[in-house]
């Protein structure tokens, strides 16, 4: 049987992070969209959103990647709320039966305006 291969990347919240006014979270999180945007333009990205496991939980977000786990890890190094010491990034290869899993291209939005806009 044969496989594809995938990254999954999972933006983990640390808690030693600085806290932020909400302006600048805004900024961040604008910054953060931005580069998820740019990474599937650039045709690494397959699909990225957030994860909504509550307040308590440490996993944010979750990116599938096209590229080996090594340069799945140095992209999401580069995005800037990992820069700025928001999250943490853990990547995991992923494979599945060939052909199990399609991907299409879309638009990701590249601020919060964006994505709440009707």
């Amino acid at each position: 049987m044969e496989f594809d291969r995938f990254s999954i990347a999972l933006l983990v919240l640390r808690p030693d992070r600085e806290p932020l006014d909400h302006e600048a979270e805004a900024a961040l999180q604008d910054a953060h969209m931005a580069h998820v945007a740019d990474l599937h333009e650039a045709g690494y990205l397959l699909a990225a959103g957030p994860l909504l496991g509550g307040s308590e939980e440490p996993f944010r977000g979750l990116t599938i990647m096209n590229v080996e786990p090594e340069k799945a890890r140095l992209l999401k190094e580069q995005d800037p709320a990992v820069r700025a010491g928001r999250f943490s990034v853990k990547v995991l290869p992923w494979m599945v039966p060939r052909g199990a899993i399609h991907f299409s291209r879309t638009r990701f939005p590249r601020s919060i305006a964006e994505a709440t806009a009707d």
